[in-house]
């Protein structure tokens, strides 16, 4: 299976720049996996999809403002590191830029001082290990330095911070938002749950893997980077509960649907722990729990439109991608969004 395989055409101006006023404004493309059946609705109308015994699960991760910009305390030269996880204290994994002056034992300074990063090793694809120093709380010093870490395919500057956090945001550990939920109003999941509809949260703490393009050209080849994921006793209760009484499971986001993946035995039981997944899902894996996925449109190539296409055959994304850019639909993070039954 090639990586060539998941290519479609996407002109520039349909990647969207900016979030909607109104989260639930988004257009809605339903996709039938059966049939590759296509309907073009606004978000707000998945509630006529959804039915009373179903559960959606959604990923209650935070995103942290994992982008720092300093400079190198021996010679000044401007730097940039993307926190990605926390090893230890306060050892975190970095991306850095640029990365050929990122040496072992090279001091980094944010802030005027307030912050301080040694490179302790350079690792496994280039990131590096950095051990911050700093005076009272690390979460409050890298609110006040920290930026949100918008993907590179973003160009305007955020205005509201909060835009890039989902309404339920709630565990602190992302240096990416896990973007479908991103639609959803806290009014909307309250109709949600008026319909009978149970609201099951899992966490998943997006990393690399989210920057990480895929550079081999045989797509079993590629290495996804490790993820924190945590599922509570009554969350895998509540889900397991579900597919016992013939509801259907609805992951909101590919993290979601990575982690319940992740979490499940081969009888399609959801364990209750937290771990680290390299789970990589591409078309021949066999689903275990999930019956329904919302998601965005994701970029060419890409692990998630890999994933997409796993659940609902590649013909049938590749077509229904073509037809959202044929109606100029918006894509990737703050773009419009999928639901695929």
């Amino acid at each position: 299976m090639k990586t060539s395989d998941f290519y479609y055409e996407l002109p520039q101006e349909l990647i969207a720049q900016d979030p909607l006023e109104d989260r639930s404004a988004s257009r809605l493309l339903v996709l039938g996996r059966s049939d590759g059946s296509i309907a073009h609705r606004h978000f707000r109308d998945i509630l006529e999809y959804l039915k009373p015994g179903d559960c959606l699960v959604i990923n209650d991760t935070k995103v942290i403002p994992a982008r720092l910009y300093g400079h190198r305390e021996a010679t000044g030269g401007a730097v940039e590191i993307l926190l990605l996880k926390r090893r230890e204290n306060d050892i975190w994994e970095c991306l850095v830029k640029p990365g050929k002056k990122a040496r072992t034992g090279t001091r980094l300074l944010f802030g005027d001082g307030r912050l301080k990063g040694e490179i302790l090793d350079v690792i496994e694809e280039g990131s590096r290990l950095i051990r911050f120093e700093y005076d009272g709380i690390f979460e409050e010093v890298l609110d006040a330095l920290g930026e949100m870490p918008l993907p590179p395919y973003i160009t305007h500057k955020l205005k509201d911070k909060d835009r890039y956090q989902t309404v339920y945001a709630k565990h602190e550990g992302s240096a990416a938002a896990p973007t479908a939920g991103l639609h959803f109003t806290k009014e909307l999941l309250s109709e949600v749950e008026n319909l009978g509809i149970r609201i099951a949260h899992v966490t998943l703490h997006v990393g690399l893997g989210t920057f990480r393009p895929v550079k081999v050209s045989d797509v079993e080849n590629h290495h996804m980077h490790t993820e924190y994921y945590m599922v509570e006793d009554e969350q895998a209760e509540l889900i397991n509960r579900t597919k016992k009484e013939g509801g259907r499971v609805i992951a909101v986001g590919t993290t979601s649907c990575r982690t319940l993946e992740s979490a499940s035995d081969e009888n399609g039981v959801l364990k209750a722990g937290s771990g680290w997944t390299d789970i990589f899902i591409y078309p021949g894996y066999r689903f275990k729990v999930i019956d329904g996925l919302i998601t965005n449109f994701h970029l060419p190539e890409s692990t998630l439109v890999m994933l997409v296409s796993a659940f609902a055959g590649k013909e049938h994304v590749l077509h229904a991608y073509e037809e959202a850019v044929g109606l100029s639909y918006r894509f990737f993070s703050f773009g419009d969004a999928m639901l695929i039954l």
